[in-house]
């Protein structure tokens, strides 16, 4: 079977495991007869950045126009076939993106917004610059997303809005978190930040709430070098948005509103539209690595999809169990003496961080399961750049420690 037999994108079914069962044994046979030399060097993220991208920025350079301009429109209108026709609005990075849409939703001082503390601590930021309170909610053992149930029991009468992440690439689960909201007149805003092209039951994340936030940070599936990109249904709140990230202008020097100067460049935007391009072939190649190393991988807990979600794994995370901390820590100590780099997203809840440590007028919130992952997960390579080499390699040391354990 070729590389280009591997099959690709699309749902997982027997014919697929079975081609990615041969792969994986394959690929791993061929780690297995280099174990004894150097180890070869398979980085757990590497930012993708092409020709194209590179003559887009310096077309845009040379054209004199390089703040935002008539690239960040175009950006704006071709991300939206990505969410389905809703209005986009780009701005300089995730983190600001999400302050604002809080912003923009009328979300501030006296309100509070239930958050996931296993996440990056932009999230919970975003709703303190915002004025308003994170209050922390538990998350689901195996999409490591809010709990609806947890979410539920954290809601009280300053509850504002629910902000979900879609973590690691995997959809939140929308349908229960949206039916929350709604029952209880809540806003949603969807932390997208690594879930381009993700989707729930054929719909696409970043499309389920009043607002979504995609990030384009380099490391993301798809970037701009920096960037954030907004999406939302309503076109008044689209206008807020626009006012906010331009010094509250609309017009030079007609401040409507107070504002910031959260604007992407023209260089950014003709980035992001060369790897908007791109993203399906790289999305595809991400879930083809998943597959092989879901058939391959023995001694760790692989990841689960949930029914009905399209999972574009941003991260590959598995659970390593049973020595806690401790033991996931030794892991990936020995995984980096292999020379397979792995990360660990997140060790510290947010709760637990200095910043979020002491939350008014709310005792200590008890996570076990937020508690519980940040032992145990551990990320995995799997961006678009890997070879059947790497897979190998990964394959033969994940399985080896595994085995050693």
């Amino acid at each position: 079977m070729t590389r280009q037999d591997i099959p690709v994108g699309g749902p997982h079914s027997p014919a697929d495991r079975n081609l990615a069962r041969r792969a994986a044994r394959r690929v791993a046979r061929r780690g297995d007869r280099r174990a004894d030399r150097r180890p070869r060097e398979v980085p757990v993220a590497r930012p993708l950045l092409g020709e194209e991208e590179i003559a887009a920025a310096v077309r845009v350079l040379r054209s004199g126009r390089v703040v935002q301009g008539p690239e960040v429109a175009a950006f704006e209108e071709e991300f939206a076939d990505l969410v389905d026709g809703r209005i986009c609005v780009a701005v300089n990075s995730g983190t600001s993106g999400l302050h604002l849409a809080l912003l923009a939703l009328g979300i501030g001082p006296g309100d509070e917004v239930i958050v996931p503390s296993f996440t990056f601590a932009a999230t919970a930021n975003a709703v303190r610059l915002a004025g308003a309170t994170p209050v922390f909610a538990d998350i689901e053992p195996d999409s490591y997303c809010l709990d609806p149930r947890a979410v539920a029991s954290a809601i009280g009468p300053a509850t504002a809005a629910i902000m979900p992440v879609h973590l690691y690439g995997h959809p939140a689960p929308m349908d229960g978190l949206v039916r929350l909201a709604r029952r209880h007149g809540l806003a949603v805003v969807e932390d997208a930040a690594q879930a381009h092209a993700a989707a729930l039951g054929g719909r696409p994340v970043g499309t389920f709430g009043d607002a979504a936030v995609f990030s384009l940070y380099p490391t993301k599936n798809m970037h701009s070098l920096e960037g954030g990109m907004v999406v939302v249904p309503d076109g008044a709140v689209a206008r807020t948005l626009r006012l906010l990230r331009n010094q509250g202008m609309e017009r030079r020097y007609d401040n409507e509103i107070v504002g910031f100067n959260v604007r992407m460049t023209d260089v950014a935007a003709a980035i992001g539209r060369e790897q908007l391009r791109k993203l399906p072939m790289w999305t595809d190649r991400r879930r083809a690595h998943a597959r092989t190393l879901d058939a391959g991988l023995r001694g760790v807990v692989v990841p689960t999809v949930a029914d009905g979600a399209a999972h574009v794994y941003h991260q590959y995370t598995v659970r390593v169990v049973g020595d806690g901390r401790s033991g996931r820590d030794a892991f990936q100590r020995a995984l980096a003496r292999r020379g397979v780099g792995s990360a660990v997203y997140y060790p510290i809840p947010v709760h637990r961080l200095p910043s979020f440590r002491h939350p008014a007028g709310r005792p200590p919130a008890d996570l076990p399961e937020t508690d519980r992952a940040a032992d145990e997960v551990l990320s995995l390579p799997v961006h678009p750049s890997l070879d059947p080499a790497d897979l190998a390699h990964v394959l033969a040391a994940v399985n080896a420690i595994g085995a050693a354990r």
